[in-house]
């Protein structure tokens, strides 16, 4: 790594990034930003990274999920609040079905900025350049809105450290202890979900009741009073990446401060382009998005590049192929791994091949191809003989109507009901409970298959 610095990323072909016009003033928010705190710190990247090694082995499973594109006018405590309810219930669900811990991390405090498919948009005869997330343009369909401003950094990084704050308040100040498993569960969660997840909350108290009588309490378990919660987004826009790496002084290695993990988009994953070159000398974990046109090839080559110690923990790999698609991708590239012999996580992305234009002129995601690519993605790992470590979710814990499909049957005439994404659908929190107790059956018949062999 001695040919690398953070900085060498500028001279390789930069994709899927703004042009800033105001070239001093980007200096300016870079110099600022580089003054600034980081938002998370080298000790806690490596824990993660110990964590996703467990993963790799199939000792714990991945359950990331979060908002496609954090918004600036949506931010509010009670959103934050709501969609980490969300992730705690089913983490408690995955963890209960299969017996193993559940890797809780957040596309949260980072996830500002969106690939997109054209560089463009156009709405009554008008075309503009197209809304690229929050921290680099606005969403409003106006001429000024959609310039580039590098002061939308400044506050990005602001509400960032904001969610940071009160996650690790809800994560390690009570609001995550165990014994309110109860106290999680949202008004409008689906009452079939809300029912059964019920069932293993009434199961866990009956233990805890018993553990509780045996002397085992929260005051001597911190285990069961808190969680460990980690928040992630894609490295898209790397002037605020840059401005945000450290050294750090105990390891003398190079962090990114921006999120514990970051990963590389389907978009922007060329061997010799910016991105790769920005998180191949970064010690934080990694993901990569795997989509249909990545080769074996190009599959070898990044792991070489991103991973060449081969250490287990520092490379996600998200499969995202679109239901029905799986089978004729996901095992070459798996096989090309197992030819690397390399340790990496295989996480699944369920969301992003399977989004599609509604009747009504809205983009959605059916539910039932999400499950679909779901239940895919585990039978090739079966078939492998590998490992499924790990889902990868777009979601919140509003009441939104956004997916169709689900208990409630969302259709395509119900999607203006509560439309509100800036970006892309996102499951609501019946839905995204509804996925992990799907997801459960499919990790207890992995997970029973281990036994049963091991036995």
């Amino acid at each position: 790594m001695s040919d690398w610095q953070k900085s060498t990323w500028r001279t390789r072909e930069r994709v899927q990034m703004p042009d800033y016009t105001d070239a001093d003033a980007l200096r300016a928010v870079e110099q600022r930003l580089s003054r600034f705190p980081p938002l998370v710190f080298a000790g806690e990247a490596r824990r993660l990274k110990s964590h996703l090694a467990a993963v790799s082995r199939g000792e714990a499973f991945l359950l990331q999920g979060g908002d496609c594109a954090e918004s600036f006018a949506e931010f509010s405590a009670d959103t934050i609040r709501d969609t980490f309810k969300v992730m705690l219930q089913m983490a408690m669900v995955l963890t209960y079905g299969a017996k193993v811990p559940t890797v809780k991390v957040g596309r949260m405090a980072g996830q500002f900025a969106k690939p997109r498919s054209a560089a463009t948009e156009t709405a009554n005869g008008v075309e503009l350049p197209s809304y690229r997330g929050d921290i680099i343009n606005g969403f409003d369909f106006t001429e000024d809105s959609r310039v580039p401003d590098p002061n939308r950094m400044l506050e990005a990084y602001t509400q960032a450290a904001a969610t940071l704050n009160l996650l690790r308040a809800f994560s390690t100040g009570g609001f995550a202890d165990v014994h309110r498993v109860h106290a999680w569960t949202l008004g409008f969660t689906d009452a079939d979900e809300a029912g059964k997840y019920r069932d293993i909350a009434n199961r866990i108290q009956d233990t805890l009741d018993f553990i509780t009588a045996a002397g085992i309490t929260a005051d001597r378990n911190a285990e069961l009073s808190t969680v460990e919660f980690y928040t992630s987004h894609e490295a898209l826009l790397l002037e605020y990446e840059e401005a945000l790496t450290r050294v750090d002084s105990t390891s003398g290695q190079t962090i990114a401060g921006s999120g514990h993990l970051v990963w590389i988009g389907d978009r922007t994953r060329q061997p010799d382009g910016a991105h790769v070159e920005f998180c191949r000398g970064i010690s934080n974990p990694i993901g990569l998005k795997c989509g249909p046109s990545i080769t074996s090839d190009d599959l070898k080559r990044l792991m070489e590049r991103l991973n060449p110690a081969n250490e287990a923990g520092r490379l996600t790999l998200i499969a995202r192929f679109g239901a029905g698609k799986v089978g004729d991708h996901l095992p070459r590239l798996i096989r090309a791994v197992e030819e690397e012999g390399a340790r990496v996580v295989w996480s699944c992305d369920p969301m992003h091949g399977n989004t599609i234009k509604s009747a009504t002129g809205y983009k959605t995601r059916p539910f039932d191809s999400v499950l679909r690519e779901v239940q895919e993605f585990f039978a090739v790992h079966r078939a492998e003989g590998t490992i499924p470590g790990g889902v990868h979710f777009e979601m919140t814990g509003k009441d939104v109507t956004e997916c169709t499909g689900g208990l409630h049957a969302l259709r395509d005439e119900d999607l203006s009901d509560r439309y509100h994404t800036a970006c892309d659908p996102r499951l609501n929190a019946s839905q995204a409970l509804e996925l992990a107790f799907l997801v459960a059956d499919e990790l207890r018949e992995v997970h029973g298959t281990k036994v049963a062999a091991a036995i």
